[in-house]
């Protein structure tokens, strides 16, 4: 048998299936190949077993870290019809039927990642055995990507650990760890990593012992099979699908249907239902979106140089505070031992406040030991003077956001610090180039704008500017990476990319309310749209201060498109500013959540509401959003719709099942967005609805914004 993908040998009567040896990724996925090998040495498994040649088959990978990260998404992609799917999960199907009709004992030997099909292809031996590595985990995250399992994964999970653990893991993609995978009964075993074939081959011709508890799971199983426990389980778990995913996403609720449609079902039944299930959820336009950002990501993620560019091992935060003890926090939880420097010792309290609240929160949900939350809360050294800046490989400036101290700091900075350091501003939305001007060599300098909360946002945006070396801005991309991020790299301008596109969709919002639209109608629009908040909410989050100056800084450098509303100076006047000091368009308890709506924000609206169509409603907010992203592509800022997609769903959580902000606009035309905004030019404003060039050309040319 010749094999160019995974290995096979038989050693002491033990058949030995390995994946990864020639795989030049860094994650191993099982190709439509790599498949057709497998359903052979399979083939080739059961004729050795009916001869008595072999007394057990284990698989596992030549890669540490990584046993199979499912299959290749370019599969999943590349099927055009339903019945296509539907026959690709039924091969598949039929292939882990036959590892789990060997009548010789299997076993899945998981070292590092398990995913997907992986997980399906380990579910379908015997026994899973799983490593010590920290970097073991086993998951479904089908789910992600708008389907699901569909090579038995939705049979077979809930006869391993149980019909709510099972729902659990299928519904979120929620990937567990070695050692909570052995509590769930989804493991046989945790090995040490290094000895894990050398042990298996014994454990494998012994009984599995009875684990601790199984009394207690076998219960758990009787009462789960029971008719009624299960119509309440599946209740439960629908009104908790709808209440997080509001009908957006079929898969959650195709999964659910399928696991109750096929309850006490034999396994080709089951699995029938399970491989239609699959066809029809891979060609809905969500699963299609979803699988575009995917690929977007993935290659966000790679570079081709990476080992040849110089790491970060030790990085420094300029002024404290919350977004500054949000940055040390990054730093310190990925072991790069942060110096965070302030001019008060308030300030300093205040940032290792806000990066002991972000361990903490991980130490509850048992992310991370105790030893490791004070291990990392001690590597962060809060100082008031410059002494251990020579020692840091980046320096992160994230002092208040006015551009003559910006300058006055930078400028001080770059003498405390090695010729070889990065020096970055934390600004979101001052020039970078103006700062630069402040620099004897600003080559080693550029932007780098997080989003807060830093320990939940994502995204990154690494601003370029024209004195910034291709070197500064590829160690700032690698440093990015390595410290899981999600960067976009974005040229300056006046709100560089994110908050640029941001501005018009929260200055219509402001001019919908000054003309009597209320609160709830224009949150609870753009909720409907997908949104994960509406703007009002939004401006709380940001400050309503913070958007009254970004709205002047836009309006400076973008002219009458971003005439801000005359509401914004209105709203910081009666001293609100949002979720920071507990009141803006809401009120908030102690705890940060909405207590209700502010009556002095009220008072200053029409006290006549206006009602408006939800749709024409969306279309106010996001049609600027979408001609200003045209007005970003034609400045160069970024050079591709794929980066403005990255990030607007990244930073601003834009609907990912609607594949981005230009993935949405492509899929309306842009002849109907033009129309829209010409018809908005003449009823609403000449000015904010001036259909940008780009758009023009694109409609003329019946191009897509995607097709650039």
């Amino acid at each position: 048998m010749q094999l160019s993908h995974l290995t096979f040998e038989v050693k002491d009567s033990i058949a030995y299936v390995g994946f990864g040896k020639y795989e030049k990724k860094s994650m191993t996925t099982l190709s439509r190949d790599a498949m057709e090998e497998l359903r052979q040495i399979v083939t080739d498994l059961g004729v050795k077993d009916k001869k008595k040649e072999i007394r057990g088959v284990i698989f596992f990978s030549h890669k540490p870290g990584v046993f199979l990260a499912g299959v290749d998404v370019n599969l999943i992609n590349s099927m055009k019809t339903e019945s296509e799917a539907a026959r690709g999960a039924e091969q598949g199907q039929y292939l882990y039927n036959l590892i789990e009709d060997l009548k010789v004992p299997t076993a899945a030997v998981v070292d590092g990642v398990c995913l997907g099909g992986g997980l399906e292809l380990s579910l379908s031996c015997d026994r899973i055995y799983a490593s010590d590595n920290p970097k073991t985990a086993l998951g479904l995250p089908e789910v992600m990507l708008g389907v699901l399992p569909g090579f038995g994964g939705t049979y077979r999970l809930p006869k391993k650990v149980g019909l709510p653990n099972a729902l659990d893991m299928i519904l979120t993609g929620r990937q567990v760890k070695g050692k909570s995978a052995y509590k769930l009964g989804l493991v046989e075993a945790i090995l040490p990593t290094e000895r894990m074939l050398e042990l298996v081959p014994a454990l494998l011709l012994k009984p599995v012992p009875k684990k601790k508890g199984a009394f207690e799971k076998t219960l758990e199983r009787v009462a789960t099979e029971n008719f009624l426990t299960r119509k309440i389980i599946f209740q439960k778990a629908r009104e908790k699908v709808l209440e997080q995913s509001k009908g957006f996403y079929p898969a959650p609720l195709k999964i659910l249907e399928v696991l109750e449609m096929g309850a006490g079902k034999g396994r080709e039944d089951y699995l029938a239902i399970e491989a239609q299930a699959f066809g029809d959820l891979s060609q809905t336009n969500v699963s299609k979106n979803l699988q575009h950002i995917f690929f977007m990501t993935d290659k966000s993620k790679k570079m081709d140089n990476k080992d040849q560019i110089k790491a970060v091992e030790r990085g420094a935060v300029l002024g404290a505070g919350v977004m500054g003890g949000g940055i040390a926090w990054l730093f310190a939880n990925n072991d790069q031992a942060p110096v965070m420097k302030d001019i008060t010792q308030a300030a300093l309290e205040l940032g290792l406040k806000q990066a002991s609240g972000n361990f903490a929160s991980a130490l509850k949900k048992k992310r991370m030991s105790e030893d490791d939350f004070n291990r990392k809360m001690r590597s962060i050294t809060p100082t008031l003077n410059f002494d251990n800046f020579k020692g840091v490989d980046l320096v992160v400036e994230a002092v208040v956001e006015n551009m003559d101290v910006k300058k006055k700091v930078l400028s001080e900075l770059e003498t405390k610090v090695r010729a070889d350091c990065l020096i970055t501003s934390n600004t979101s939305s001052l020039s970078v180039t103006e700062m630069a001007q402040a620099m004897k060599d600003s080559s080693r300098f550029a932007g780098l704008h997080f989003f807060n909360p830093v320990n939940k946002m994502p995204l990154v945006e690494i601003i370029a500017h024209p004195k910034a070396t291709k070197e500064t801005i590829d160690r700032l991309y690698k440093w990015a990476l390595d410290v899981k991020k999600t960067p976009v790299i974005v040229n300056d301008g006046p709100g560089v990319l994110v908050n640029r596109i941001l501005a018009p969709y929260l200055n219509e919002a402001a001019f919908l309310l000054e003309a009597g639209v209320s609160i709830q109608d224009l949150d609870q629009a753009a909720l409907n749209f997908g949104m994960p908040m509406g703007p009002c909410r939004l401006m709380d989050e940001v400050g309503l201060d913070v958007c009254e100056k970004v709205g002047k800084i836009m309006q400076a450098g973008l002219g009458a498109r971003a005439q801000a509303s005359g509401l914004s100076h209105k709203l910081t006047e009666t001293g609100a500013l949002g979720r920071k000091n507990a009141k803006g368009f809401y009120l908030y308890d102690e705890k940060g959540k909405v207590t209700g709506r502010n009556p002095v924000i009220e008072a200053l609206l029409p006290s006549k509401s206006v009602s408006m169509d939800e749709s024409v409603l969306q279309l106010r907010l996001f049609l600027p959003m979408v001609n200003e992203a045209a007005y970003c592509l034609s400045d160069k800022i970024v050079d591709n719709a794929s980066t403005v997609d990255m990030g607007m769903i990244y930073g601003i959580g834009f609907p990912p099942f609607k594949g981005g902000l230009l993935s949405y606009a492509d899929s309306q035309g842009a002849e109907q967005v033009l129309s829209l905004l010409n018809e908005f030019a003449s009823s609403v404003s000449s000015e904010r609805y001036k259909p940008a060039p780009l758009l023009v050309e694109l409609a003329q040319s019946k191009r897509k914004f995607y097709d650039l």
